[in-house]
């Protein structure tokens, strides 16, 4: 049997005091609002990141000037359940059209008002030589602990 290269993988969750709806819905049209500014790749002042919803839609940042650079795109879109994006940001910070690894989002309702919420970061191999260094990165306290932390806040507010 095959083994499953768990190194490649990130996985991350955290509790919000918000129904499912609510928490997909701040994850996604409320991107803008809780991403952390100082992770932009653009060459412009960051404004806001946009989650498109919609398969196929973009995700991607606005700077300040209007100008727009892509982070990747909606691969599943499944409300309130789940979220797939494509991130195609290179180990150098930009754009990459080639690379795809994917963040996964689930939104798993403990209670009524109380969403678990999954975070997955997987296929960091295509990083090939930088890989251990992106993996690193990405599971960082200012990785996406750090952000989930942001948007957990943003939800109640």
């Amino acid at each position: 049997m095959p083994s499953i290269d768990t190194s490649a993988t990130i996985r991350k969750t955290i509790t919000v005091d918000a129904p499912r709806e609510r928490a997909f819905e701040v994850f996604t049209a409320g991107h803008g609002k809780w991403w952390p500014a100082q992770y932009h790749i653009g060459t412009s002042e960051f404004e806001t990141a946009v989650i498109e919803p919609g398969e196929g839609g973009r995700w991607y940042e606005r700077g300040a000037d209007g100008t727009e650079c892509n982070w990747g795109r909606v691969l599943v879109w499944d409300p309130p359940d789940r979220l797939v994006l494509a991130w195609q940001i290179s180990a150098a910070w930009q754009f990459d059209a080639e690379l795809v690894t994917e963040v996964e989002v689930r939104f798993v309702a403990e209670s009524p008002q109380r969403t678990r919420v999954e975070l997955e970061h997987r296929h960091l191999d295509r990083y090939r030589e930088q890989a251990d260094a992106m993996r690193s990165t990405f599971d960082a306290p200012q990785g996406w602990s750090g952000i989930l932390e942001q948007y957990a806040a943003a939800t109640r507010s």
